[in-house]
């Protein structure tokens, strides 16, 4: 089965508040097992117009387990703090 990446692009409106947020998703990673690949770090533009301000992916053994983590209540926690501070996109990829 192939593994699943979860990619996100965040904009931080709050970086104080965000830190809450970022204590409850690191909760919520490590119960469901999720491989931290990115977090943050510097974002260089090779094409197009996509300039991303925070980027994280995270690796799970495939699309399901992605999916039950961000449906899990640990990261719905974690939804809850980031409401207002923050501007998630994310999206789930199916891997190789």
């Amino acid at each position: 089965m192939p593994s699943a990446y979860l990619i996100a692009h965040v904009d931080v409106h709050d970086p104080q508040q965000y830190e809450a947020y970022k204590k409850l998703s690191t909760h919520a990673m490590q119960v469901h097992g999720a491989e931290l690949c990115i977090r943050g770090g510097a974002v260089t533009v090779l094409e197009g117009d996509w300039s991303p301000s925070r980027v994280v992916m995270l690796r799970f053994p495939s699309v399901e387990a992605a999916r039950a983590f961000h449906d899990s209540p640990e990261y719905r926690a974690a939804r809850q703090a980031r409401e207002g501070i923050a501007t998630m996109r994310m999206i789930a990829v199916e891997g190789v």
